[in-house]
């Protein structure tokens, strides 16, 4: 009895290598596919997924989108950010703690305990 071969998954890493060896012309892209247990339809997936990652690390990296680098960030800037982030993490936090606090009163509102009280109250109340 033959044990039949598990296809290893198909690891980003793996689709790249994939994607790369079936670029050269005269590539025997057949091969390679049986190599890797895949079909057309999932090599064509694959260059389809390549393409648009490529074409989208290609529009953020373009002069519109231009990524700051590690060099441009002054130490201005960073404290200025850090700055920012105390503030906004103080402000978080005060709030945090009204809306427990809201939430607790009304908690306390609304528990049985006191609703029972109300209703008893107003039925010894009544005329």
């Amino acid at each position: 009895m033959t044990q039949a071969k598990t296809p290893l998954r198909m690891t980003a890493q793996r689709k790249l290598d994939v994607y790369r060896k079936t670029r050269d012309a005269n590539a025997p892209i057949g091969e390679i596919l049986r190599e890797y247990g895949l079909h057309l339809d999932d090599l064509r997936r694959i260059e389809g997924t390549v393409e648009s990652a490529a074409l989208a690390a290609l529009k953020v990296n373009g002069s519109h989108h231009k990524l700051v680098s590690v060099g441009d960030v002054t130490n201005e800037r960073v404290a200025q950010l850090e700055q920012e982030i105390r503030e906004k993490t103080e402000a978080l936090a005060e709030m945090s703690m009204a809306f427990i606090t809201l939430e607790k009163k009304d908690r306390l509102s609304s528990s049985p305990l006191r609703v029972g009280r109300l209703i008893r109250q107003k039925s010894v109340n009544l005329p």
